[in-house]
């Protein structure tokens, strides 16, 4: 079976279950699951049931596509996303975002919980992603081309959506909320930066890391949807602040940032056209 025949097997398996169109997806970091807990649930689907599916193996990830309404609008939500540390392919990370597009999405809302870089930051702080450096090993669109997938070589100079971010700021401004803008590095992980990692990722132009978003947004990138990415930082790799951390204290910073980021979520899915 061919890669596109497995996103089709997929897709006609979760339309078997939930057959209405949805023109936005929305991925949960590490911590940031509670989200789903705002959306009006008419479906759940557990990623062990979908043929193809990867299955998430990290414990804070949930592993399920939840189905609804939020903000008045159809959304599909992947409570627990998958990672290249795991051990899967590039292709087989990203395979959710093909099958996305399949259902339907042309927008999709990223969260992620990364290490700040930016002497500005703060543990619990929140940034709306403006740009990332991708230091992956792997690229999910090497490998034969797939004309359906969209361009082989796609442009990346707008890779996130600058009307969203200016929604979102905007948005935070107005209610008061403290939200940071900047780059995000993507590495494989899973082990933290050493303070020499850090101090190197800061000064080729990263305001933040984490091991995530970068693949995903390329592929959704190709397939032409529009993007937006918001990390939350939830652990400091600035010289003088890097202490060792722990997942139980990542998860504590993700729920300290998680009320902001569900605020600024609903209100951009309330306004996307």
């Amino acid at each position: 079976m061919t890669y596109l025949d497995q996103i089709s097997e997929a897709t006609s398996f979760i339309k078997s279950q939930y057959p209405t169109d949805v023109p936005i997806g929305i991925i949960l970091g590490t911590g940031l699951g509670k989200l789903g807990e705002q959306i009006s649930v008419e479906k759940e689907i557990n990623y062990s049931t979908i043929p193809n599916f990867p299955l998430a193996t990290v414990e804070s990830h949930s592993g399920k596509l939840i189905f609804g309404e939020l903000s008045g609008k159809k959304v599909v939500a992947m409570k627990g996303r998958f990672h290249y540390y795991e051990g899967y392919s590039m292709k087989e990370v990203t395979f959710p975002v093909r099958v996305m597009k399949k259902l339907g999405v042309k927008t999709l809302l990223i969260s992620n919980a990364c290490g700040g870089l930016n002497p500005e930051h703060e543990v619990g702080d929140l940034m709306v992603i403006r740009d990332h450096i991708d230091l992956f090993p792997e690229n999910p669109l090497r490998g034969k081309h797939v004309e359906e997938f969209g361009s082989r070589f796609p442009d990346m100079s707008d890779a996130y959506s600058a009307d969203l971010n200016a929604i979102a700021l905007g948005y935070a401004r107005m209610n008061g909320y403290h939200v940071h803008t900047g780059i995000y590095v993507g590495v494989q992980g899973p082990n933290l930066e050493t303070p020499a990692e850090y101090k190197y990722l800061k000064s080729i132009g990263a305001d933040v890391v984490g091991m995530s978003t970068v693949p995903e947004v390329i592929v959704a990138r190709q397939m032409q949807m529009e993007v937006f990415g918001i990390s939350a930082i939830t652990d400091l790799g600035v010289e003088g602040k890097i202490l060792p951390v722990s997942i139980a204290e990542v998860l504590a910073a993700a729920a300290k940032a998680e009320p902001v980021m569900t605020e600024i979520i609903k209100e951009l899915v309330r306004v996307i056209e």
